[in-house]
């Protein structure tokens, strides 16, 4: 598209990519209810109540009062639930449910930002349980993802031990960019959500992806390139192939213990119409 091949001798630079909505046509954690419900982490209302709030998250209406209730539902829910389980749900069903719901536009991008020598990065708010094998999908090199708090009986207590959002995204970034050397203002972030200000805004290169509103005004005034992504299509029919060069096994930036259930609990608390930057 726009981009050049990274010269070796260049300082290295990245591409950070938020997930819902601006890779992946839905929530991540979300899509995963009824798999769960088939695994009997959650009952039958929740599955209903999980596809009332995918709903609510497509169509950006939620306010805040909405967001606070369904985060205490979902941290709530995911208490107890053993990540082991977590984890053999989410890779038994990950190519069936995710897989149609990658945006092609977003792969291409993804291949072409390796194809200059770049390094990708999904940075969500989502659990890593979720995040971590939906990354490896994609061929990316690094995940950021919020992680949950682990008992020493193996399961999630509900509690929150580290949450990819707002703020954070843009700290966690800049210590990327430390340890591996990045030169932000060579770097490229994209993100749908007002929330992510802070994470474009701490590269030279911010795209914002299907914007709610609140972030398409920020992109106007700030004049950030707008991308709009709509043809979600399986990676194997994609014209030409998508290419995942080979390279190092994912690296996860917030491996230990997230749930995929989290995702859905700290998204809520932030997925908020009107945001600080």
């Amino acid at each position: 598209m726009l981009w050049h091949v990274e010269n070796h001798s260049s300082p290295r630079a990245a591409a950070f990519f938020d997930l819902d909505k601006t890779v992946i046509a839905k929530s991540s954690t979300l899509t995963f209810s009824k798999s769960f419900y088939q695994g009997g982490l959650i009952n039958r209302r929740a599955v209903l109540r999980t596809a009332y709030a995918q709903f609510v998250f497509l169509a950006g209406g939620a306010d805040h009062d909405q967001m606070e209730r369904m985060r205490e539902y979902l941290s709530a829910l995911c208490r107890g639930w053993n990540v082991q389980q977590v984890k053999e749900i989410v890779a038994e069903t990950l190519h069936d449910l995710i897989d149609p719901i990658i945006y092609d536009e977003a792969a291409s991008l993804i291949e072409e930002h390796h194809t200059a020598g770049r390094d990708v990065v999904i940075v969500s708010t989502s659990g890593a349980e979720v995040v971590e094998p939906i990354g490896e999908l994609l061929g990316a090199d690094r995940v950021v993802a919020t992680r949950m708090v682990v008992g020493e009986d193996g399961c999630f207590t509900g509690e929150v031990e580290y949450y990819a959002y707002g703020p954070t995204k843009a700290e966690a970034i800049k210590e990327l960019a430390a340890s591996e050397g990045y030169d932000l203002a060579r770097c490229y972030a994209y993100s749908d959500s007002m929330t992510d200000v802070p994470m474009l805004e701490s590269v030279g290169h911010p795209y914002a992806v299907n914007p709610d509103r609140a972030l398409r005004r920020e992109a106007v005034s700030r004049q950030w390139p707008i991308l709009d992504f709509h043809r979600p299509v399986r990676l194997k029919q994609r014209i030409p192939a998508f290419k995942v060069p080979p390279r190092p096994a994912l690296v996860a930036m917030a491996a230990v213990g997230a749930a995929a259930a989290t995702a859905g609990l700290v998204w809520y608390a932030s997925r908020r119409r009107t945001t600080t930057a």
